[in-house]
């Protein structure tokens, strides 16, 4: 018996991915595993691909339902979607196929906050969980499951799940043993309790996911790298708009609004967080933490050199650069980096009581606040609102971070009204650009547009935007939150027009 599956009677099921995937009938709803890249199954949803296709081309249809932590690599989702095997997808995508067809119209899309996704599967919202598909690092002698780079909604499945499938990759770490949380005190209403962590280093739960044995139907070995992608070097603009927010940093220590230890930090992925990651290292700062959902490159470097005392998260999101790194100091990270289900890791309450810093990035800002996050030209999906919501509304500071501009300046990412909400302007604290950082704490609508225009809106579009405030407030009937309705979306039909919102 390998030693990654140590359990007698799962042993006995092993078998291949294919074998596995007959296993999988249309009309599933089918919880799989995986969170930004990482934990995702690797051979069960290619093999369950090539099954669809030989049915439709049998003329037969073949779709099922698929819920995952948030978005998973082209070996799931890009293989699915290309396969025509989706009929609902939810709640967190990023594969360009995926994406296109949802675009078409020929698939359903939920864009729901990653802390509802458990709770709204055990108030029964999404109806039956027939099948749970988990990658797993290792079965243990009891039957419970090593998670692997994430956890994400893994341990909803694995309850809710009529049966499962669980991949065994090889490629994960065993060393990652020791590194989950995975909490089993949540309850639904009226019967809940308080979750009992206190700080982002706090351990409440268990080792391991539980597993009912007599679920399993399959167990299919793999060993396969998870989705990483580098990451393109710091930029001058996203070391401008870092530069911005840790000046803020600095000047809210000394008003006695922050600790020199600030509050835990949560931060998106990608260039412009970790070029804030680089900045607070650079910056002196020590002694930090993070409450968030994602350990990236950033966060790791941190933790090298004490910057940051631990992260907590649900998954990773690393470059082959931090793959390696991570890998390389795979003891010394173990007793710094706690893997947790995303229902904790994203929980309103928590994230309330932490006082966590929310950082995150968006496609576009109005002048009062109000934030797209999600679309192109308020139809078009790029990936989804993800676990932003759940910081922004409930954090200590509420931080969206963008250049001014987009397109090499055809489109500006400041507009009169935003053509998608997806974070209200209740829900905002900062926005920061590369021209500059506006606190909108304690500011009415008017007052807000104008220190959005003065110092976070483009030189090429700050004319434009401040003659669009000025005719809005002459005849706007309400000077509450003035607008022209008559134009507030003619910037976006401008760029879909010609290619260019500049006039």
């Amino acid at each position: 018996m390998d030693k990654r599956i140590r359990h007698a009677g799962l042993a006995a099921k092993v078998m291949t991915a294919a074998k596995a995937a007959e296993r999988v009938d249309h009309g599933m709803t089918i919880g799989m595993s995986g969170f930004t890249g990482a934990g995702y199954p690797k051979a069960v949803p290619q093999a369950l691909a090539a099954r669809m296709v030989a049915t439709h081309e049998r003329g037969e249809p073949f779709r099922v339902r698929v819920l995952t932590g948030a978005s998973t690599a082209p070996e799931l989702d890009g293989a699915l979607a290309r396969a025509d095997g989706i009929d609902l997808r939810l709640p967190y995508q990023s594969d360009p196929e995926l994406r296109a067809r949802i675009n078409r119209g020929e698939m359903d899309y939920l864009d729901i906050h990653l802390s509802h996704v458990a709770q709204y599967a055990w108030f029964g919202f999404f109806g039956k969980i027939d099948l749970a598909v988990i990658e797993a690092a290792a079965i243990m002698p009891d039957g419970s499951l090593l998670a692997s780079s994430s956890v994400g909604n893994n341990k909803t499945w694995l309850d809710l799940a009529d049966k499962v499938i669980v991949e065994v990759n090889h490629w994960q770490p065993l060393e990652l043993d020791g590194m989950h949380d995975i909490y089993y005190g949540t309850a639904l209403p009226p019967h809940r309790k308080p979750i009992p962590l206190l700080r982002p280093d706090d351990r409440i739960g268990e080792r391991y996911l539980r597993l009912d044995p007599a679920k399993v139907i399959a167990v299919v070995e793999t060993n396969a790298p998870d989705r990483n992608s580098a990451f393109a070097p710091l930029d001058d603009c996203s070391r401008q708009i870092a530069g911005h927010l840790i000046e803020f940093f600095r000047h809210e220590i000394a008003k006695g609004r922050l600790l020199p230890q600030l509050l835990p930090l949560q931060s998106g992925v990608g260039n412009i967080a970790n070029a804030v990651l680089a900045g607070l290292r650079d910056g002196g700062f020590s002694g930090l933490s993070a409450f968030t959902e994602v350990i990236q490159d950033g966060m790791l470097e941190l933790l090298e050199d004490d910057v940051l005392s631990v992260a907590s998260a649900t998954s990773f999101s690393l470059s082959p650069a931090g793959i390696e790194r991570f890998l390389g100091k795979i003891d010394f990270f173990r007793q710094r980096i706690i893997l947790r289900t995303q229902e904790i890791s994203n929980h309103p309450e928590l994230v309330r009581r932490l006082g966590c810093i929310a950082m995150n990035g968006m496609v576009e800002t109005d002048l009062y606040g109000n934030i797209n996050s999600t679309h192109v030209a308020g139809t078009s999906i790029i990936n989804g609102i993800g676990g932003s919501g759940d910081f922004a509304r409930n954090g200590f500071l509420s931080c969206f971070l963008t250049p001014s501009t987009a397109k090499h300046g055809a489109v500006s990412c400041i507009v009169p009204m935003v053509s998608h909400v997806d974070h209200t302007e209740h829900d905002v604290s900062v926005i920061v650009t590369e021209q500059g950082l506006a606190d909108l704490r304690g500011l009415s609508p008017r007052q807000r547009a104008k220190v959005v225009i003065e110092r976070c809106a483009h030189p090429s579009y700050r004319p434009l935007l401040q003659d669009h405030f000025d005719r809005a407030m002459h005849h706007s009937r309400g000077k509450h939150t003035p607008h022209l309705l008559q134009e507030a979306l003619s910037w976006h039909q401008r760029f879909l027009d010609s290619g260019d919102m500049r006039p």
